[in-house]
């Protein structure tokens, strides 16, 4: 009895040095305590958590049992075999989970008939099955399948990371697996960026302001809420337009831009631009588009063929702006095909998909349907509560949970301040162009 308190010190003292070992140093204590006793656990449980989520099937095999009977006359002793057939649940077979920065990965042979799918549908289950936040089911090559647990949402708190230093590439945030969220235009040019009010849509184009400022690249806005948005960063932008009108005018100079280094490249015998001499080579323009709908919006008819012409000429320069450095960045609160074919036409040529938070399935089917129906789901389920948190379309075919870093409107308009002399003025850009494009 007398040494109980020092059993019950030396306890707490253990439990005090988990807990401080957990909160200041996470990462080590996951993989000395945390990852083991996980590890053990799901493979002890996986048999009872495949048979709950319906990822075991049936099999016929073969058992036999002997019946021994006895001959009188001889004493021999005679078997009888008697074969039966029974049903049973096999379970695919799982590989060592293996840790991971935010949780643990597993690969699994799946069975016949299996897909990825099947685990994909039953991801949920198995997340409340391990109590984990969230299970994501992918398949790096037929017949296997890999499980990627996360212990808990690493989009809670999102630090800022270092700026690349790589042309047109920013950095806007953090992916769910704990990885960087990068924007590179030079790998997916053209990008679709939709979300509600108070989503996080208007923060990440902040954070491009801010990333490619310091880059020496031209930055054209369009702003048809009459330049509220874009106005503060105008030091910076070398064209913006705030109507209709400038639009047309600043979309047809895109389009002779495109034609005009089209010739440049076929005197250069270059297939793009990037492949010209750095001297010759012509300045890369990113276009930050905001409310996309205002462009397709028409209030008579009197406006149709302005904007039938509009549609074309943003057409034209998403199918063809990737060769000739000219990136589209399209933000919007609605994107719905019933805003016309162009919508959908435009949606074809973004290949990069980013969706916020939404107030209808519409636009959120319209910005990722098309890529993963899980993505879908995943979309609408992103909470109020958290600004910023996204799903976007990665680089490399897979879809993530994501979330932009938070970025305010001072610390854009300061970028735009301080690299203002990085701005190529627009009439030099296109001072080479034809007059009746300039007109």
């Amino acid at each position: 009895m007398r040494d109980a308190p020092v059993l019950l010190t030396v306890l707490a003292a253990v439990a005090a040095g988990l807990w401080a070992w957990r909160r200041w140093h996470h990462q080590s204590f996951w993989l000395v305590v945390g990852y083991p006793i996980i590890a053990l656990s799901v493979l002890a449980s996986w048999r009872r958590v495949a048979l709950g989520c319906g990822l075991t099937k049936k099999r016929q095999r073969f058992w036999f049992t002997t019946v021994p009977g006895m001959v009188a006359s001889t004493g021999v002793v005679r078997v009888k075999r008697r074969f039966q057939r029974i049903a049973v649940d096999t379970k695919p077979f799982m590989w060592l989970p293996l840790p991971t920065r935010h949780g643990w990965r597993v690969t699994l042979h799946t069975l016949e008939g299996q897909t990825p799918g099947d685990y994909a549908d039953a991801a949920e289950r198995l997340a409340h099955s391990w109590g984990v936040h969230a299970i994501r089911a992918s398949s790096p090559r037929p017949g296997r399948v890999v499980l990627m647990a996360t212990m808990r949402d690493p989009l809670v708190k999102v630090d800022q990371l270092p700026a690349p230093t790589d042309l047109l590439k920013v950095t806007v945030g953090r992916l769910e697996n704990g990885k960087p969220w990068t924007i590179d235009f030079r790998t997916v040019p053209h990008w679709l960026n939709a979300g509600a009010t108070q989503s996080g849509k208007s923060n990440l184009a902040n954070a491009l302001i801010v990333g490619l400022s310091p880059q020496p690249v031209a930055l054209v806005g369009f702003d048809l809420k009459g330049g509220v948005e874009f106005t503060p960063y105008s030091p910076r932008l070398s064209a913006l337009a705030t109507s209709r009108a400038e639009t047309v005018t600043l979309l047809d100079d895109l389009v002779g831009l495109m034609v005009d280094r089209m010739g440049l490249c076929r005197q250069g015998g270059a297939r793009n631009i990037w492949q010209l001499p750095p001297g010759i080579r012509p300045t890369p323009i990113v276009v930050l588009v905001d409310e996309l709908a205002e462009l397709y919006l028409m209030a008579d008819k009197s406006e149709k063929d302005e904007i039938a012409k509009t549609s074309t000429a943003l057409l034209r320069v998403a199918q063809l702006g990737r060769a000739f450095g000219i990136y589209l960045f399209c933000c919007g609160q609605r994107i719905g095909s019933d805003l016309g074919p162009g919508v959908t036409a435009l949606r074809a040529q973004c290949s990069g998909r980013i969706c916020h938070r939404v107030n209808d399935p519409e636009t959120a089917t319209m910005t990722l349907g098309d890529l993963d129906p899980a993505a879908l789901v995943s979309a609408r389920a992103i909470p109020a509560e958290t600004p910023g948190v996204a799903i976007v379309a990665g680089q490399d075919g897979q879809w993530y949970r994501a979330r932009s870093f938070y970025v305010t409107e001072q610390t854009a308009e300061h970028a735009a301040r301080t690299y203002a002399d990085l701005a190529p003025a627009w009439d030099e850009i296109t001072s080479h162009l034809p007059e009746s494009i300039n007109a």
